[in-house]
């Protein structure tokens, strides 16, 4: 393992706590399946004790994942173990991910426990574990403010009951590089029997340093890292997994180590989970943002154009951006729109869902004169979304704005499979096209966030509208593109309200 970098993702689990960003079943094994194909080595798919829908969807994935390892989040409780063993019990390769809180602030204000009781209740844990699999992981809640005596004496106890890796987590995102990456190295120094257990290193991003604090763990003995898609995570989010892989791999010369990861996967992999959970990528985002190769200046141009590497230290397709526009008109075929997808690593298992995606692709080419690359995706997530909720559905929407007069939006709509129409003003053609569905759906929801991104450039480019949404301290997020902005608007909340109707009830963890 010396030379190998695990790459352990969480977004199913830790990203699904970003407000908002909570998926069925139906997305978990969707994204879980993109994440096999990316080459993740462990899919932690949720915490199983949070809600029977969580315990469904771990198994679900647990039933469709062949080759990565599944796995199921755990307090130190005997019954939360027993529902993460029951969850994976399908899998080909299954982990239980068992932690108890470590420092004192924790101990005494969270567990209520001394530091004698964590202890015993961390080896119970690690035994009860291993009566379900073999493959058991320990950490250390809060690691990264527990006494670094108490750390030693814990690992070497979950060590001897049998843990098979040892996860230290900066919990709160507290920690910075040099101070991570010097806990980690003396933790392996000061262990016994350290070097029988893989070390892992999961970073919070409250500081901006999740990414370089695990880098450091990395240098200093950590061969595993825990990460998630766009760096999605509970408050300021998690590692990037694609920023971990692209540092590793482009700095060879200074971390030495090889992941398995298919990183021409990588972009549709953040597309998906972009789309699925209603959270968009910012466009200077690193590796996956739309402008992460893009260069204005003209002098950083010039050099780009002579020879590529002046500027550029990765190339776009080796993550998944295609150097490609496909110029495809309204007469265009079936097999070149599928020859595409093939190219971009976006596959469609069901023939009913390409037939569609491919009449989105045709209606978009009688707006757009060149569809790109990232139009593809964003056809191709917006149809499965669809598929995913269908209580509420936009038919059609006519709109009305005017210098001088008050617009005005007349919508039709599905709801629970009945057509229903309705007109109404306001202070501008999205908000008449908002007041108006609400004046149908009546869904007394709170808007907390409507945010507008181009997805390609060009006055004909297609928006990407994201609207959360907030009724009874239950937040959802839903996403639209159109080359209409308004009518994008009104996908958007549409979506929204359909994941706000479907009924999602869970237990947060913090790691």
């Amino acid at each position: 393992m010396k030379n190998k970098l695990i790459i352990f993702d969480t977004t199913l689990r830790d990203g699904e706590q970003s407000p908002g960003a909570s998926m069925t079943q139906e997305e978990k094994v969707r994204i879980a399946k993109q994440l096999e194909k990316l080459g993740v080595n462990v899919i932690e798919a949720g915490f199983a004790a949070a809600s029977p829908g969580d315990f469904e969807a771990i198994m679900a994935v647990a039933k469709n994942i062949k080759k990565s390892t599944v796995c199921s989040l755990a307090r130190a409780l005997e019954s939360d173990i027993q529902k993460a063993g029951m969850s994976i019990e399908p899998a080909n390769n299954k982990r239980i991910h068992t932690f108890i809180a470590t420092s004192k602030i924790h101990m005494e204000n969270k567990l209520r426990m001394k530091p004698d009781q964590v202890l015993s209740q961390a080896i119970k844990a690690v035994e009860w574990a291993l009566s379900y699999t073999e493959d058991v992981e320990f950490s250390a809640e809060d690691a990264v403010r527990s006494d670094i005596e108490f750390l030693v004496e814990v690992f070497d106890a979950v060590i001897k009951a049998g843990a098979k890796t040892i996860n230290v987590p900066d919990t709160v995102g507290y920690s910075i590089p040099f101070i991570w990456g010097q806990r980690m190295k003396t933790l392996i120094e000061r262990v016994p029997n350290s070097d029988k257990v893989i070390w892992s290193t999961h970073c919070h991003n409250d500081l901006g340093m999740a990414v370089a604090n695990s880098l450091s763990a990395v240098l200093n003995g950590a061969r595993q890292v825990e990460c998630t898609i766009n760096g999605l995570g509970e408050r300021a989010g998690n590692a990037s997994l694609e920023e971990i892989v692209m540092a590793v791999k482009t700095r060879k010369d200074i971390f030495g180590l090889e992941s398995q990861i298919n990183t021409k996967q990588i972009v549709p992999t953040s597309r998906l989970v972009s789309t699925i959970t209603g959270y968009p990528v910012q466009p200077n985002k690193a590796v996956v943002g739309a402008n992460a190769f893009a260069h204005e200046s003209g002098i950083h141009q010039d050099g780009v154009l002579k020879h590529r590497e002046t500027y550029e230290i990765m190339l776009a397709q080796d993550v998944g951006w295609g150097a490609n526009k496909i110029s495809l008109g309204k007469l265009s075929g079936r097999n070149a729109f599928k020859s595409r997808l093939s190219e971009l690593g976006i596959e469609i298992e069901s023939e009913e869902t390409f037939n569609a995606t491919f009449d989105r692709f045709k209606l978009l080419a009688d707006k757009k004169s060149e569809i790109f690359d990232e139009d593809i995706h964003a056809l191709v997530s917006e149809e499965y979304v669809e598929e995913s909720y269908d209580s509420y559905k936009l038919v059609g929407l006519k709109t009305a704005s005017e210098s001088g007069k008050i617009p005005f939006s007349e919508i039709e709509m599905i709801m629970d499979g009945k057509s229903h129409k309705s007109t109404a003003e306001g202070s501008g053609s999205v908000d008449a096209a908002f007041k108006a569905i609400e004046s149908i759906v009546k869904s007394q929801s709170e808007l907390l966030l409507f945010s507008v991104n181009n997805i390609t450039s060009g006055t004909d480019s297609q928006g990407e509208v994201t609207v959360r949404l907030s009724r009874g301290g239950r937040i959802v997020n839903g996403q639209g593109s159109d080359t209409d902005i308004v009518i994008a608007s009104a996908k958007a909340y549409i979506s929204a309200l359909n994941k706000l109707h479907a009924k999602y009830e869970r237990t947060h963890a913090q790691l």
